[in-house]
């Protein structure tokens, strides 16, 4: 068997550390720069550097510090070529300070006056002078790694109109001079839904990927669920931020039952709830319960948590209260209309009430234009044909969705569907 060719491993080591550290790598660089278009520049200049280097030096004891080092060492060479450097950086000690190896002193600059560059960077990339389109697809950039084809799958828009979007956004708030913070009072209410918004859209990227060869992006759960527990400490009388907080907890509890040993995807029904992570949960239903304390009536994201939690209280399957589900499926889209909730609004249904029920909802999405690349359609469509013994219609819907996704684990999922039918 040939063995794995040393580069190639350090090569997937370097993506794997970029991952994990991009984020906080790019909000500690637009702290210095005030720039967060010339951040991510530097940051990428220091992976293109990992991937250069690694390989024959080995990877360091701490990589996101040698990032950190390298892209700073980037920044001063930038703004001495634009003899600006005394301007930009009044604080920054040069060459003595970048050749010391401070990892202790790494992390402290990941810190702001709320205790994290992360949530400033998204506070930034939500600022008013974007489009709610813009400041999504900026964050999801910036904080979630992702692509634009990523990012244009998510949102099921043309990939140059999502790079068109960040270069544009990019540039605005460089005009705008937008400070690099976390605002206060007004200001920081204005963006709040903004901010919940894109920090959800950074945790469904990891807990369902787009792309790629794994089912989940676990590092981004975990950084959503980050933020998210800190900004409910700064925002402690919003029952949407506990709302939010308690759905990433309780859909984060069944991680460890999401995929088997060999990546294969397990679906919700067919999981093992002994090994969804009871800690998690507890701490789920005490956010929800807070959200349901501050609201007179349930908001869209306290609503999902309280469908997450309907899934969390039963301890098997079978026990699932899919009429409560349903009825939750109902408010939320009358509160949040959209065909991705009537997507599930009729997986509700059809669970709640049978498969007629759930195509009855589900048939007239098959119009829509927005949803015409979304693999999950035929999936679910497929899913109420096999329970109505319709197995030749439900192969050719999973044979569909296959072709639609590109999460490989996902495709090789939908296949197996498909060869499965009687």
């Amino acid at each position: 068997m040939d063995q794995p060719h040393p580069h190639r491993e350090t090569q997937r080591a370097v993506e794997a550390v970029w991952r994990i550290e991009s984020a906080r790598l790019i909000g500690a660089l637009a702290k210095l720069t005030r720039d967060v278009g010339l951040a991510e520049e530097l940051a990428q200049d220091a992976l293109v550097i990992a991937l250069k280097q690694w390989p024959d030096t080995g990877i360091p004891a701490n990589p996101g510090a040698w990032l950190m080092q390298t892209a700073k060492r980037r920044a001063i060479d930038h703004f001495r070529r634009s003899q600006v450097l005394a301007r930009h950086l009044p604080g920054l000690t040069y060459e003595a300070e970048l050749e010391r190896d401070r990892p202790a002193d790494h992390e402290s600059r990941l810190d702001d006056d709320v205790k994290d560059n992360v949530l400033s960077l998204i506070f930034t990339a939500c600022h008013p002078v974007l489009s709610a389109e813009a400041q999504a697809a900026l964050t999801l950039r910036l904080v979630g790694g992702l692509t634009t084809a990523e990012i244009a799958r998510a949102y099921l828009v043309a990939e140059p109109t999502i790079q068109q979007r960040i270069v544009r956004a990019k540039r605005a708030l460089a005009e705008a001079h937008v400070p690099f913070e976390v605002p206060r009072g007004p200001d920081r209410a204005a963006r709040l839904g903004s901010v919940l918004e894109v920090i959800y859209l950074i945790f469904n990227e990891g807990y369902a990927a787009t792309a790629g060869s794994d089912w989940m992006r676990t590092e981004l759960c975990d950084e959503a669920l980050r933020v998210g527990r800190i900004l409910a400490g700064l925002v402690r009388d919003d029952p949407e931020v506990h709302g939010l907080v308690a759905l990433m907890e309780i859909q984060a509890s069944r991680a460890a039952s999401r995929v088997a040993a060999d990546g294969t995807p397990i679906l919700l029904l067919d999981q093992d709830r002994t090994r969804w992570n009871q800690t998690m949960i507890r701490r789920g239903l005490a956010a929800l319960a807070e959200a349901e304390r501050l609201a007179g009536e349930r908001q869209p994201y306290t609503l999902q948590a309280a469908i997450a939690a309907c899934h969390a209280r039963a301890h098997r399957a079978d026990m699932t209260d899919w009429t409560t589900i349903a009825g939750l499926y109902d408010r939320l889209a009358d509160l949040t209309p959209s065909p991705v909730v009537e997507l599930n609004r009729a997986v509700a249904h059809c669970m709640a009430f049978g498969p007629e029920a759930g195509l009855s909802l589900l048939d007239p999405l098959m119009e829509l234009p927005v949803l015409k690349s979304y693999h999950l359609l035929p999936s679910v469509r497929g899913d109420f044909l096999n329970r109505l013994g319709r197995f030749d219609e439900a192969r050719a819907e999973f044979r569909s969705a296959a072709a639609l996704t590109d999460n490989e684990r996902e495709k090789t999922l939908l296949l197996n569907r498909a060869a499965g039918q009687a």
